[in-house]
Protein backbone atom coordinates (compact mmCIF):
# COMPACT_ATOMS: atom_id res chain seq x y z
CA UNK A 1 0.00 0.00 0.00
CA UNK A 2 1.23 3.27 -0.84
CA UNK A 3 2.07 5.76 1.79
CA UNK A 4 0.51 9.67 1.63
CA UNK A 5 2.57 11.88 3.84
CA UNK A 6 1.02 14.92 5.03
CA UNK A 7 -2.47 13.61 4.78
CA UNK A 8 -4.38 15.19 7.59
CA UNK A 9 -6.51 12.70 9.82
CA UNK A 10 -9.70 14.46 9.36
CA UNK A 11 -9.57 13.89 5.48
CA UNK A 12 -8.95 10.31 6.19
CA UNK A 13 -12.16 10.08 8.73
CA UNK A 14 -14.21 11.20 5.94
CA UNK A 15 -12.61 7.99 3.76
CA UNK A 16 -14.62 5.36 5.09
CA UNK A 17 -17.86 7.85 4.37
CA UNK A 18 -16.74 8.13 0.95
CA UNK A 19 -16.41 4.26 0.83
CA UNK A 20 -19.63 3.55 2.36
CA UNK A 21 -21.87 6.08 0.00
CA UNK A 22 -19.68 4.20 -3.18
CA UNK A 23 -21.04 1.39 -2.41
CA UNK A 24 -24.52 2.10 -1.58
CA UNK A 25 -24.21 3.79 -5.23
CA UNK A 26 -23.21 0.53 -7.01
CA UNK A 27 -25.81 -1.67 -5.25
CA UNK A 28 -28.01 0.65 -6.89
CA UNK A 29 -26.38 0.25 -10.48
CA UNK A 30 -24.78 3.59 -10.33
CA UNK A 31 -21.77 3.41 -11.78
CA UNK A 32 -21.10 6.80 -12.41
CA UNK A 33 -21.10 10.01 -10.75
CA UNK A 34 -20.03 13.87 -10.41
CA UNK A 35 -18.92 15.15 -8.06
CA UNK A 36 -21.52 17.52 -7.61
CA UNK A 37 -23.73 14.48 -7.62
CA UNK A 38 -21.64 12.97 -4.92
CA UNK A 39 -21.43 15.64 -2.92
CA UNK A 40 -25.24 16.19 -2.96
CA UNK A 41 -26.13 13.06 -1.94
CA UNK A 42 -23.22 13.37 1.18
CA UNK A 43 -23.83 16.67 2.38
CA UNK A 44 -20.21 17.85 1.19
CA UNK A 45 -18.99 20.59 -1.40
CA UNK A 46 -18.16 19.10 -4.33
CA UNK A 47 -14.88 21.13 -3.96
CA UNK A 48 -14.36 19.16 -0.22
CA UNK A 49 -14.82 15.93 -2.36
CA UNK A 50 -12.23 17.15 -4.78
CA UNK A 51 -9.57 18.50 -2.53
CA UNK A 52 -9.95 15.29 -0.35
CA UNK A 53 -9.54 12.81 -3.42
CA UNK A 54 -6.79 15.32 -4.58
CA UNK A 55 -4.92 14.07 -1.64
CA UNK A 56 -4.52 10.66 -3.12
CA UNK A 57 -4.16 11.13 -6.97
CA UNK A 58 -7.57 12.60 -7.76
CA UNK A 59 -9.07 9.80 -9.82
CA UNK A 60 -11.97 11.81 -11.28
CA UNK A 61 -12.01 12.20 -14.93
CA UNK A 62 -13.09 16.27 -16.33
CA UNK A 63 -16.64 15.90 -17.76
CA UNK A 64 -17.26 12.83 -17.23
CA UNK A 65 -16.83 12.54 -12.79
CA UNK A 66 -15.70 9.33 -11.23
CA UNK A 67 -16.21 5.89 -12.05
CA UNK A 68 -17.92 4.71 -9.15
CA UNK A 69 -16.37 0.88 -8.96
CA UNK A 70 -12.57 2.03 -9.78
CA UNK A 71 -12.88 4.72 -7.09
CA UNK A 72 -14.62 2.75 -4.50
CA UNK A 73 -11.39 0.08 -5.52
CA UNK A 74 -8.73 3.14 -5.33
CA UNK A 75 -10.14 4.17 -1.62
CA UNK A 76 -10.32 0.09 -0.40
CA UNK A 77 -6.42 0.15 -1.22
CA UNK A 78 -5.62 3.28 0.11
CA UNK A 79 -7.50 2.19 3.34
CA UNK A 80 -6.15 -0.72 3.15
CA UNK A 81 -8.78 -2.74 3.31
CA UNK A 82 -7.24 -6.11 1.65
CA UNK A 83 -5.03 -6.72 4.46
CA UNK A 84 -7.05 -8.42 6.73
CA UNK A 85 -5.03 -7.57 9.44
CA UNK A 86 -5.06 -10.27 12.55
CA UNK A 87 -7.19 -8.68 16.12
CA UNK A 88 -7.97 -9.93 18.74
CA UNK A 89 -11.17 -8.58 21.10
CA UNK A 90 -10.65 -8.47 24.72
CA UNK A 91 -14.26 -8.65 26.99
CA UNK A 92 -16.72 -10.96 26.26
CA UNK A 93 -19.27 -9.18 28.12
CA UNK A 94 -22.79 -7.75 26.20
CA UNK A 95 -20.69 -4.87 24.42
CA UNK A 96 -17.64 -7.28 22.87
CA UNK A 97 -20.08 -9.91 21.81
CA UNK A 98 -22.51 -7.46 19.84
CA UNK A 99 -19.44 -6.36 18.24
CA UNK A 100 -17.94 -9.28 17.89
CA UNK A 101 -20.85 -10.79 16.29
CA UNK A 102 -22.79 -8.09 14.47
CA UNK A 103 -19.31 -6.00 13.07
CA UNK A 104 -18.37 -7.36 9.91
CA UNK A 105 -14.25 -6.99 10.47
CA UNK A 106 -13.62 -9.08 7.27
CA UNK A 107 -14.91 -5.99 4.91
CA UNK A 108 -12.93 -3.07 6.92
CA UNK A 109 -9.85 -4.23 6.58
CA UNK A 110 -9.35 -6.82 10.06
CA UNK A 111 -9.65 -10.81 10.56
CA UNK A 112 -10.96 -11.09 14.42
CA UNK A 113 -9.00 -14.27 15.00
CA UNK A 114 -9.95 -14.82 18.59
CA UNK A 115 -11.44 -13.83 21.81
CA UNK A 116 -10.48 -13.06 25.40
CA UNK A 117 -12.32 -13.03 28.74
CA UNK A 118 -11.44 -13.46 32.58
CA UNK A 119 -14.79 -14.28 33.87
CA UNK A 120 -15.28 -18.02 34.58
CA UNK A 121 -18.81 -17.14 32.85
CA UNK A 122 -17.86 -16.45 29.69
CA UNK A 123 -14.29 -18.62 29.20
CA UNK A 124 -15.52 -21.56 26.94
CA UNK A 125 -18.47 -19.79 25.10
CA UNK A 126 -18.84 -19.67 21.80
CA UNK A 127 -19.04 -16.04 20.30
CA UNK A 128 -19.39 -15.71 16.56
CA UNK A 129 -17.75 -19.42 16.07
CA UNK A 130 -14.78 -18.31 18.16
CA UNK A 131 -13.96 -19.97 21.40
CA UNK A 132 -13.74 -17.36 24.47
CA UNK A 133 -9.84 -17.70 26.15
CA UNK A 134 -8.95 -17.43 29.19
CA UNK A 135 -6.96 -13.80 29.55
CA UNK A 136 -3.91 -15.53 30.97
CA UNK A 137 -3.35 -17.17 27.52
CA UNK A 138 -2.82 -13.75 25.71
CA UNK A 139 1.20 -14.81 26.32
CA UNK A 140 0.95 -17.89 24.29
CA UNK A 141 -1.65 -16.59 21.50
CA UNK A 142 0.05 -13.81 20.27
CA UNK A 143 3.66 -14.88 20.61
CA UNK A 144 2.06 -17.34 18.19
CA UNK A 145 -0.10 -15.82 16.10
CA UNK A 146 1.61 -11.98 16.51
CA UNK A 147 -2.10 -10.01 15.55
CA UNK A 148 -1.52 -6.54 14.93
CA UNK A 149 -4.92 -5.00 16.32
CA UNK A 150 -6.92 -5.30 19.72
CA UNK A 151 -9.94 -4.48 20.58
CA UNK A 152 -11.38 -3.39 24.23
CA UNK A 153 -14.09 -4.12 25.85
CA UNK A 154 -13.34 -4.51 29.42
CA UNK A 155 -14.13 -2.01 32.24
CA UNK A 156 -11.97 1.15 32.76
CA UNK A 157 -10.28 0.22 35.31
CA UNK A 158 -8.52 -2.85 33.90
CA UNK A 159 -7.74 -0.75 30.30
CA UNK A 160 -4.38 0.38 31.17
CA UNK A 161 -2.89 -2.67 32.57
CA UNK A 162 -4.03 -4.96 29.55
CA UNK A 163 -2.97 -2.56 26.95
CA UNK A 164 0.13 -2.30 28.22
CA UNK A 165 0.72 -6.34 28.15
CA UNK A 166 -0.91 -6.26 25.30
CA UNK A 167 1.40 -3.63 23.87
CA UNK A 168 4.44 -5.69 25.32
CA UNK A 169 3.03 -8.85 23.22
CA UNK A 170 3.28 -6.60 20.08
CA UNK A 171 0.20 -5.16 19.64
CA UNK A 172 0.08 -1.88 17.40
CA UNK A 173 -3.08 -0.90 17.52
CA UNK A 174 -6.44 -0.37 19.22
CA UNK A 175 -10.04 0.14 18.84
CA UNK A 176 -10.75 1.14 22.30
CA UNK A 177 -14.20 1.14 23.84
CA UNK A 178 -13.34 1.11 27.52
CA UNK A 179 -14.51 4.62 28.45
CA UNK A 180 -10.48 5.00 29.53
CA UNK A 181 -8.73 7.55 26.99
CA UNK A 182 -5.60 5.68 26.31
CA UNK A 183 -2.33 7.78 25.45
CA UNK A 184 0.03 4.91 25.55
CA UNK A 185 3.42 6.52 25.30
CA UNK A 186 4.46 4.21 22.89
CA UNK A 187 6.19 5.30 19.84
CA UNK A 188 4.06 3.98 17.03
CA UNK A 189 0.59 2.57 18.68
CA UNK A 190 -1.96 3.80 17.26
CA UNK A 191 -5.69 4.13 19.31
CA UNK A 192 -8.89 4.46 18.43
CA UNK A 193 -10.80 5.62 21.45
CA UNK A 194 -14.79 5.06 21.11
CA UNK A 195 -17.25 6.85 23.17
CA UNK A 196 -20.85 5.67 22.81
CA UNK A 197 -22.05 8.17 25.99
CA UNK A 198 -20.28 10.81 24.22
CA UNK A 199 -21.94 10.45 21.04
CA UNK A 200 -25.34 9.73 23.21
CA UNK A 201 -25.04 12.92 24.86
CA UNK A 202 -24.29 15.29 22.04
CA UNK A 203 -27.42 14.05 20.57
CA UNK A 204 -29.58 14.92 23.28
CA UNK A 205 -27.78 18.81 23.60
CA UNK A 206 -28.97 18.87 19.63
CA UNK A 207 -32.31 17.58 20.48
CA UNK A 208 -32.69 20.14 23.31
CA UNK A 209 -31.59 23.03 20.98
CA UNK A 210 -33.89 21.87 18.62
CA UNK A 211 -37.01 22.01 20.89
CA UNK A 212 -35.20 25.57 22.26
CA UNK A 213 -35.07 26.45 18.68
CA UNK A 214 -39.05 25.61 17.99
CA UNK A 215 -40.22 27.22 21.15
CA UNK A 216 -38.91 30.52 19.89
Amino acid sequence: MAKYEGVSLSVVRRLPRYYRFLEDLLSSGVTRISSRELSEKMGLTASQIRQDLNCFGGFGQQGYGYNVPALRGEIAKILGLEKNTEAILVGAGNLGRAIATHMGFENKGFNLSAIFDSSDKVIGQNVRGITVMDTKHLDVYCNKYKPKAAILCIPKEAAKEISEKLVSLGIKAFWNFSHYDLALDYKGIIVENVHLGDSLMTLCYRINNLESDTEK
